[in-house]
Formats: C-alpha cells, sequence, structure tokens
C-alpha cells in the first residue's frame, strides 16, 4: 500500500510517540487465518458468561465488518509497567495482589483520549475526508492478531502480546481506517520451547500454547465472573483480590522488562500493596470513588468486597479473623458477599483447629 497524500506511516509514528504511545505499527485489514480461532474459542466454551464475545464473533473476524471499507489498522501499544513489581516468589499472603494495569488511572479513559488525539491530528493532515473508528480494548477487534500484523510483537503463549524490547506490560488500542497506508511486515513468534508461562499458571486455565480457558482463569473469577465464585475455585485465589499477573511475571522477556515514568499508571495509595485488612475496613464512601476512576470500575466494589473476603480466608491470619467478624455495614453486608465472607471465617476457623 502507499501512504496517503499529505499523510505518511513515519508521521503517524512520529505522532503517536509525542502522545505517549510505546509502539506504533500499521496492519492491512483483512481476514488473516488466525482470526477465525475465536470461532473455536467459543465453541470449546471458553468464553464462561462474557456472552458479549458470542454476539460480536462475527465482527470480530474482521475489522471490515466493523468499518466497511476499511484499509489498514493503525496498532499502538503503551508500556505500563512502573517500578512497583510484585514478586511471585515474595507474595505476602496478608497483602491484596492487584493487577498492575488497574493500579493507576482508567486506561480506558487515558489510552482513549491519546487514541482520539492521534486520529484528529490524522484529520486536519489528510485534505480528504476518510472513515475511522478508534478503540480501546471495548470495541469488537481481536486487538493483539492486528498488533502481531502490525509487528508490534507476537502472541506469546499466555495469549499476552510481548515485544522484545519492551516485553508484554501493554496497553493495546487502534485506529481502523479507510486509508491506505504502508503497512509494517508482522511480527516472528520468538517463544521458543519456553513453557514458564504455562507451568506457572495458578489454576491451569493456559490450557494449550496461546489458547487460555477463561473459566479457570483467576482473572476471569474475580473480574468477569459476577456472581458467586465456587468454592472449589476459592482457595486457589490466595491474596489475588483484582486480577492475575503470575503468566506475566515469570516471562523471561519481562525479566526484566522496560519500566513506564507515566504518572498516569503510578499505583493510587489504595491500591499500593495494600493490605486485605485494611482494603476490606476500608469504608465504601472511600472505597467507591477510587473504584470508579480505576479500570476496577469494569467489575465494581462488590466484586472487589467478594475477592477480599475470599482473599482473607486464604490468608489464615488472626487480623483476617478479626476483620472478617465485625459488624457488616454498606457493600460488605451484601448477601453475595457475606456468603464468601462467611466462607473465609469458616476456612480459617479450620485452619486454626489444624494448627491447634
Amino acid at each position: 500500500m502507499q501512504d496517503q497524500p499529505g499523510l505518511t506511516a513515519g508521521g503517524i509514528k512520529a505522532q503517536a510517540r509525542s502522545l505517549g504511545f510505546s509502539l506504533c505499527g500499521i496492519a492491512p485489514a483483512g481476514a488473516f487465518p488466525e482470526l477465525r480461532f475465536l470461532r473455536e474459542w467459543l465453541d470449546r466454551g471458553y468464553a464462561g458468561e462474557m456472552r458479549y464475545m458470542e454476539r460480536t464473533a462475527d465482527r470480530r473476524a474482521d475489522v471490515r465488518q466493523v468499518l466497511p471499507g476499511a484499509r489498514t489498522v493503525i496498532a499502538l501499544a503503551t508500556n505500563y509497567n512502573v517500578d512497583r513489581p510484585y514478586s511471585v516468589e515474595q507474595a505476602d499472603p496478608g497483602r491484596a495482589r492487584i493487577s498492575r494495569y488497574a493500579w493507576g488511572e482508567d486506561y480506558h479513559d487515558v489510552i482513549g483520549g491519546r487514541t482520539a488525539a492521534l486520529l484528529d491530528w490524522m484529520r486536519r493532515a489528510v485534505p480528504e475526508p476518510f472513515e475511522a473508528r478508534p478503540y480501546v480494548d471495548t470495541g469488537p477487534v481481536q486487538e493483539r492478531v492486528y498488533a502481531q500484523r502490525a509487528g508490534l510483537g507476537w502472541i506469546g503463549k499466555n495469549s499476552c502480546l510481548i515485544n522484545a524490547r519492551l516485553g508484554s506490560w501493554l496497553f493495546l488500542s487502534e485506529i481502523i481506517c479507510t486509508l491506505p497506508l504502508e503497512t509494517d511486515p508482522p511480527a516472528l513468534d520468538q517463544c521458543g520451547a519456553c513453557a514458564l508461562c504455562i507451568e506457572a499458571c495458578p489454576t491451569g486455565a493456559i490450557v494449550e500454547p496461546r489458547t487460555v480457558d477463561a473459566t479457570r482463569c483467576l482473572s476471569y473469577l474475580t473480574i468477569e465472573q459476577r456472581g458467586k465464585v465456587e468454592e472449589s475455585a476459592r482457595p486457589e485465589i490466595g491474596s489475588h483480590v483484582y486480577g492475575c499477573d503470575v503468566c506475566q511475571e515469570v516471562c523471561p522477556w519481562n525479566a526484566p522488562a522496560a519500566v513506564s515514568d507515566d504518572p498516569a499508571w503510578r499505583p493510587r495509595p489504595a491500591f499500593d500493596q495494600p493490605r486485605l485488612v485494611d482494603l476490606w475496613r476500608r469504608p465504601d464512601d472511600q472505597l467507591r470513588p477510587i473504584v470508579k476512576r480505576s479500570a476496577m470500575s469494569h467489575a465494581g466494589v462488590r466484586s472487589l468486597r467478594r475477592n477480599t473476603a475470599v482473599a482473607l480466608g486464604n490468608s489464615g491470619s488472626a487480623a483476617a479473623v478479626e476483620a472478617l467478624s465485625e459488624p457488616a455495614e454498606g457493600s460488605r453486608a451484601n448477601p453475595l458477599v457475606e456468603e464468601h465472607a462467611a466462607w473465609a471465617r469458616r476456612r480459617l476457623r479450620a485452619a486454626s483447629v489444624r494448627d491447634a
């Protein structure tokens, strides 16, 4: 493809860097073979309660179903890895483990604003109008496939996009457009024989390379599943109260990973390795505004309380016994939360009897 007069691929990439994006590449808009795997994944039941995946499956099979006449996809990646990594080996069962993508500001808002700014710049640079759709994780787009096709990285065995220079701590966004821009060569798989992510997954959710059974994944259980967590799965949650980063923490391409100095991703004090008992005791009027301004808003306070109760039950600490015995107020009194808190109290009592 040739660049549009007045707008070049190089110019778009330079502008993307100036707006704070770490990577930018351009892929052709096409129905690539790897896009068809989504249908098989859905048929296996791996999506669980994420019914929106089924509803939008046809559109996700080809971005031209999203934007008729689309010719290119501008793929963007943003490093969110700040200098507060958790250690798999040194995890404190008394502290809440929160996926680092949710530590800071809501990436939908931050990245969404930057993606919109890039599109506005593109419209000013092109004399003729063109059609475009910007998305940040919320559109019917298989982002990782187009990011790989744009040369940003390859899809690793943990299903995350991995860049050889930056690792995998990356937010993805894209602009689907009708412009005939110069495209980039796709990235090549560099996982090799490594299987550390598969071996380290706490629940065995990575059932085969690049295939995750979401219904077994801790991120799904703590975020996407809105009702009760089955009792058999609760011990595996450990101290994870929102998401799980284990498969990325053990990845050699993240050892060490590039570090971002963007203040947007630095953890808010409430989410900076908080003690489980402190998170449990934090009043709703303090917790709700913090959750609302973060990526945690997707799951909400009730799910966070539910997960915290389970994590307290797994901690085995006397402080957890005391915290869970206090009168329930606000969202802690929700029937769903209370059911999980009751389970946690039983689990702690059983652990105390075994210790005695």
